[in-house]
């Protein structure tokens, strides 16, 4: 599977607040390889084994409050990396991974990421990596 990366979708009006916490179009994107899935979102990063994607759905429109920029949900402690309100993809992990927070104490069991084109996110994350037949 060649590369894929997802850029964020910025809504205007969250460009300035975003930007203040060094999130802007050039340090936001999702990264789906053979090997891992990457989220670059401004100063925070989230890493993970493809292998270790259990899943992936779209979502939104999502309430602004909910959904712009970094937020850890307390009812499930999945992380948000959002910059918009229209649509996004929720990508579950079988084995929770650090995102918001340095370190092994905070482990998100999934990752919203609000992307410009859902669609093909959710395609390459379902899609098998190259050389491995579909399960």
């Amino acid at each position: 599977m060649p590369v894929h990366r997802s850029a964020f979708r910025f809504d205007p009006a969250f460009r300035v607040p975003l930007a203040l916490l060094g999130v802007r179009p050039e340090t936001c994107v999702v990264v789906v390889d053979d090997e891992t899935v990457a989220i670059r979102y401004g100063p925070w990063r989230l890493r993970t084994a493809r292998a270790n994607v259990a899943g992936a759905r779209r979502g939104g429109p999502y309430r602004w409050w909910r959904a712009v920029g970094p937020h850890l949900s307390l009812a499930d402690r999945g992380v948000t990396f959002g910059t918009g309100t229209t649509a996004g993809v929720c990508i579950r992990f079988a084995t929770a991974v650090p995102g918001l927070a340095p370190g092994r104490w905070l482990r998100h069991p999934a990752a919203t990421v609000t992307v410009a084109d859902p669609e093909a996110l959710l395609a390459a994350l379902r899609g098998p990596p190259s050389g491995r037949p579909p399960a």
